[in-house]
């Protein structure tokens, strides 16, 4: 996958928990669960908004792109 979700990371840096940050962004536990875990394929622009906007950070503060190409040695 090329796109990293860091909101674990995140959450450590603001000491939040799964439950607290879930009431915080109006999403259910299972959903921001996804994405702490690196399982989601998509979040929609207002939940990535909502989610700053609780630990107090960027959008680039919790995704990151990594080439895959560059990283497994398969460069072209």
């Amino acid at each position: 996958m090329s796109i990293i979700i860091n909101l674990d990371v995140m959450m450590a840096k603001r000491k939040k928990g799964l439950t607290e940050l879930a009431g915080e962004v109006d999403i259910t536990l299972a959903n921001l669960s996804i994405l702490k875990n690196n399982k989601a394929k998509a979040i929609r622009f207002t939940t990535l908004e909502a989610i700053c906007k609780a630990l107090d950070c960027q959008p680039g503060d919790i995704l990151q792109f990594v080439d895959d190409e560059k990283n497994s040695g398969l460069e072209k």
